[in-house]
C-alpha cells in the first residue's frame, strides 16, 4: 500500500472549540481538526528541561495565537467557549517503562496533574473530555490495583459527567502500529437523556463504541461500587493488590463503574511497517547499520538469562529477556515507538529493519508517519532551527495515532451537532 502524507488545514466550518491540554507537538490538534474542531486553546509544558523543543514545535506549526507555555498549575481557567476539552496527559508514572513496583500513580510527581485538569474542568464544565493515557493507567498503583483510575472516574463523574474507557490497540483499527492505549471520554450529563443499559453503551451505542467498533463482549459485565468520597476511595479501593478490577471497556455513572471485557472489530484494511517507508535512497548514511555492529544488535534483540546483584539485599538473581523479532516484519505493523528510539546506540527496543540495502533504523518521517502525522512536521522549531532526530524520535515515542482521534472527534462532533 503506497503511504500519502495528509497534510494539516484548519477547518473552514468549525463543529466546536476545543482546549489541548499536554499538547506536545500537536496530535490531538491535527485529528480533530480533520473531524471538524478548531482548537482555540493549548498548553505545553516539560518541567525537566529549559528548552520547550514540544511547544517550540507546536509554535511552529500552529502559531503562539491561544498557546500557553507554562506549567498547568499557572493555567488559571479555560476560555469560556470550550466544547471539548482533550489531553494525553503524563504517563510517566504509569508507564510500561516502569515495573508495576515502582510506579507511583496519583502520588507520583507527575500523577498529581489530574488534580489540575480537574481544576480546569470544574471552573468550565467542557460538554465533552477526551483524554488518553497507557493502559498501565488501570492497574495502577502496584499496591491497590485500579485505585487511581477509580478515583478518577469518581472525581470527574462528581463534576456531572458520565464516562465511558476503552483500552484501543491502533494495529486493530488499520493503522501501521501496535500502540495500545486507553481512551476516555466524558460526556456532560444531559437532563431527560434517554437511559440505556451500560452493555449497550460499551458495546454499541456510546461515543467510543461508534468510533471504534467492537466486534462483541467476551465476558460477564461487572460493577464497581464507587459511591464512597474520593479520600475513602483513594484509602480503600482493592486494598492489598490483588488484580484490576477493571477490564478493557467500560462506563461509569452515578457512582457506579460498569467493566467488561471486549473484542475489536477488525479493520478490512490495514497498513503495516512496509507501507510507511521512505526510498533507501532517501535514507542518510547514519540511520544504516554498520556490518561490524550487527553482532550486538543482535545480541541485545535475543533471549538472555543474566545473572545480577540486588544492590540492597546483596542477593543474585536471574534477569531474563525474551527474544524480540530481528529485523522488524515489513509486513506486520511496527511495535509501539518508545521515547528512546532515537540516536544509532544498539539498543533492544529500537527498531531495526531490513531492506535490499542492508539493515537500518527508522527514520525521523518514518516515526512521524507510524503515528499519522504530516511527513517532516517535527522538523523545525519556531525559530526555523532543525531539531535534532533524537529529540524528534522523543517527540514520537510521547505522541498518539492521529487517525484514533480523528475517529473519536467526528463521532462527538456528530453528538454537539445534536446539542445544537
Amino acid at each position: 500500500m503506497a503511504y500519502k502524507s495528509e497534510g494539516y488545514r484548519e477547518p473552514a466550518k468549525p463543529v466546536g472549540n476545543v482546549a489541548e491540554l499536554f499538547a506536545g507537538v500537536g496530535g490531538f490538534r491535527i485529528g480533530l481538526a480533520r473531524a471538524g474542531w478548531k482548537t482555540v486553546f493549548s498548553n505545553q509544558w516539560e518541567p525537566a528541561t529549559k528548552v520547550q523543543h514540544a511547544s517550540d514545535v507546536y509554535v511552529a506549526r500552529f502559531g503562539e495565537d491561544g498557546h500557553s507555555n507554562e506549567d498547568i498549575g499557572s493555567v488559571d481557567s479555560l476560555p469560556r467557549n470550550i466544547d471539548l476539552l482533550v489531553g494525553g496527559f503524563p504517563c510517566q508514572d504509569y508507564s510500561v517503562a516502569k515495573t508495576l513496583n515502582s510506579s507511583k500513580g496519583l502520588k507520583g510527581k507527575k500523577g498529581v496533574l489530574w488534580w489540575e485538569i480537574l481544576r480546569l474542568v470544574q471552573g468550565q464544565k467542557p460538554k465533552f473530555i477526551f483524554l488518553e493515557n497507557v493502559d498501565r493507567l488501570l492497574k495502577s498503583p502496584s499496591n491497590q490495583r485500579g485505585r487511581d483510575f477509580a478515583v478518577m472516574l469518581k472525581t470527574l463523574g462528581d463534576e456531572g459527567y458520565t464516562i465511558e474507557w476503552r483500552v484501543v490497540n491502533a494495529a486493530e483499527y488499520g493503522f501501521p502500529q501496535r500502540r495500545i492505549r486507553v481512551f476516555i471520554v466524558a460526556t456532560k450529563k444531559k437532563r431527560g437523556a434517554k437511559k440505556q443499559t451500560p452493555e449497550s453503551i460499551i458495546g454499541k451505542t456510546g461515543i467510543l463504541a461508534r468510533a471504534l467498533p467492537i466486534e462483541k463482549l467476551t465476558s460477564e459485565l461487572q460493577e464497581i461500587d464507587l459511591d464512597d468520597e474520593a479520600d475513602q476511595i483513594s484509602t480503600r479501593f482493592n486494598k492489598g493488590g490483588g488484580k484490576s478490577l477493571f477490564m478493557n471497556s467500560g462506563y461509569y455513572e452515578d457512582g457506579v463503574a460498569y467493566t467488561v471485557k471486549s473484542e475489536a472489530k477488525l479493520s478490512k484494511t490495514a497498513m503495516v511497517l512496509g507501507d510507511v517507508l521512505q526510498p533507501d535512497s532517501q535514507v542518510p548514511d547514519e540511520y544504516w547499520v554498520e556490518e561490524k555492529r550487527l553482532k550486538e544488535w543482535k545480541y541485545l534483540k535475543g533471549a538472555k538469562s543474566i545473572e545480577r546483584t540486588h544492590k540492597g539485599s546483596g542477593t543474585t538473581y536471574n534477569y531474563a529477556e525474551g527474544k524480540m523479532a530481528f529485523p522488524d516484519l515489513l509486513t506486520n505493523p511496527s511495535r509501539t515507538i518508545l521515547t528512546a528510539e532515537g540516536g544509532n546506540t544498539p539498543s533492544r527496543f529500537k527498531h531495526i529493519i531490513q531492506t535490499k540495502n542492508g539493515y537500518r533504523r527508522l527514520t525521523p518521517i518514518e516515526l512521524e508517519r507510524l503515528n499519522g502525522f504530516p511527513d517532516n512536521w517535527t522538523q523545525r522549531d519556531d525559530q526555523e532551527k532543525v531539531v535534532a532526530d533524537s529529540k524528534r524520535a522523543f517527540f514520537m515515542g510521547n505522541a498518539l495515532v492521529i487517525g484514533l482521534i480523528e475517529k473519536v472527534g467526528r463521532v462527538i462532533a456528530a453528538e454537539i451537532e445534536k446539542l445544537n
